[in-house]
C-alpha cells in the first residue's frame, strides 16, 4: 500500500496545478481576444509629448480607458495636473492601470485599495470613478503633496512595501496626465476597433457623468452625435481651452468601450478609420466639421 505523500509533495503538486492554472487562462485570454478582434491584436492607444523630444508611451485601450477616468475624476475634483501625475503613476504601479479582482491580501481595482482598510466595500473599489475620488481624498490631506517627490507623494496614501517602485513610471505618468489634463493639445490617439460592450450615445452621456460629474451636460444627442458644452474660457493665445481637449482625449480613450468613430474639437478631428493621429480640418464655427471652441462633438457607431 502506497503510502501517503508527504507535506514537500503536496506543496509541489500544488505549483504545478496553480502553473497549469494560470497557462491555461492565459490561452483562454488570447483566445477570447483574437476572437472579438478577428485575430488581429487587441486596440493600442498612445501618447506623445507635445515638446518634440519625441517621447511616448504606448498601453491599450484598457488602459487608456481607466487612465482618461483617474484624470478626468481628478480635474472634475479641482486637482491639479500634478495630482492627476501622481495619481497615474500610482496606479500603473499598483495595477498596470487595469482594473483587477486580485492582489495582496483582500487588495483590489486600479489602486489595489483594501475593503478591510475602509477603502469602501468590493463593488465600490472595482468602480475606477470610486476608486480615483478616494485616492484623491487622501492625497489631497498630505501637506504640500504638490510639492513632494511623486514617490513620497503616492507613499502617504498607499503605504506601500516598496515606496521607490513609483518612481520609474514618473515620465509615462507625465506624458499622460498632459494629454488627459487638456495642457497638450492632439497628442492623444487610439486605435478605435470596438469591443464587445454596446456602444451608442446613450452610453456616452452616461459614462461623462460618471467620470466628471454633473457639471458636464452633454447636449441631447442629435442621431449618433452627443455634443458637449466647453466653457468658453480660451486662452490668451486663442488656443483651445483645456477643458475642451480633455474631454475630446478623454472621447477617444473610450473609443473601443463606446463605439466613438469621430471626435471634433478645435479645427481637429480624431477618426476610428484613420486612427494615427489628428487631422486639422476645415472650422466653420459649431457646426462645422472640425467643431468649435465651445464644444466638443462625439460621433458613435450605434
Amino acid at each position: 500500500m502506497p503510502e501517503p505523500p508527504t507535506p514537500l509533495l503536496r506543496r509541489g503538486r500544488i505549483r504545478r496545478l496553480t502553473a497549469a492554472v494560470v497557462v491555461l487562462l492565459a490561452v483562454v485570454g488570447y483566445v477570447a481576444v483574437q476572437y472579438v478582434y478577428g485575430g488581429k491584436p487587441a486596440p493600442r492607444c498612445t501618447v506623445v509629448s507635445a515638446d518634440d523630444d519625441g517621447a511616448s508611451y504606448e498601453f491599450t485601450a484598457e488602459q487608456a480607458r481607466n487612465a482618461a477616468t483617474v484624470a478626468a475624476v481628478g480635474t472634475s475634483r479641482g486637482m491639479p495636473e500634478r495630482a492627476v501625475t501622481i495619481a497615474l503613476a500610482t496606479a500603473l504601479q499598483e495595477s498596470g492601470l487595469r482594473n483587477i479582482r486580485h492582489g495582496d491580501r483582500d487588495s483590489l481595482g486600479l489602486f489595489q485599495q483594501r475593503p478591510t482598510q475602509g477603502w469602501g466595500d468590493e463593488r465600490q473599489i472595482m468602480d475606477p470613478a470610486y476608486a480615483s475620488a478616494r485616492f484623491y481624498e487622501h492625497l489631497a490631506e498630505v501637506p504640500g503633496y504638490s510639492r513632494l517627490p511623486l514617490t513620497v507623494a503616492a507613499q502617504r496614501v498607499q503605504r506601500s512595501g516598496f515606496p521607490q517602485a513609483y518612481a520609474k513610471h514618473e515620465p509615462d505618468a507625465v506624458l499622460l496626465a498632459a494629454a488627459l489634463t487638456g495642457r497638450a493639445p492632439a497628442t492623444f490617439t487610439c486605435e478605435g476597433r470596438p469591443g464587445t460592450d454596446p456602444g451608442g450615445p446613450a452610453r456616452v452621456r452616461a459614462a461623462l457623468v460618471r467620470d466628471f460629474g454633473r457639471e458636464v451636460r452633454p447636449d441631447a444627442a442629435r442621431g449618433r452625435t452627443v455634443t458637449v458644452p466647453v466653457p468658453a474660457t480660451a486662452a490668451a493665445d486663442g488656443r483651445a481651452p483645456r477643458r475642451g481637449w480633455e474631454l475630446a482625449h478623454w472621447a477617444v480613450a473610450q473609443a473601443s468601450a463606446l463605439r466613438v468613430e469621430r471626435v471634433s474639437y478645435g479645427g481637429r478631428e480624431w477618426r476610428a478609420s484613420d486612427p494615427g493621429a489628428w487631422r486639422e480640418v476645415r472650422r466653420s464655427g459649431a457646426a462645422g466639421p472640425g467643431g468649435a471652441l465651445d464644444e466638443v462633438r462625439i460621433v458613435t457607431g450605434q
